[in-house]
């Protein structure tokens, strides 16, 4: 299911789409990780924006 680009409320920026290579080539540029990487994050964690925020801290950090 495509991600509906006039929903932009609240509940929709809660969440980050996998399927949606433009929300996860945003978030692999703003934490400076992969792609795949972000891919990847998405697939272990969810799709939960805070929860790969910190995720993608912890990768960072190593």
């Amino acid at each position: 299911m495509a991600d509906d680009l006039q929903n932009v409320g609240g509940r929709d920026r809660d969440r980050v789409s996998g399927s949606e290579g433009y929300e996860v080539e945003y978030f692999a540029r703003k934490h400076g990780i992969s792609t795949e990487q972000a891919r990847e994050l998405i697939r272990r964690v969810g799709n939960d924006r805070a929860a790969l925020d910190r995720a993608a801290e912890e990768l960072k950090g190593r």
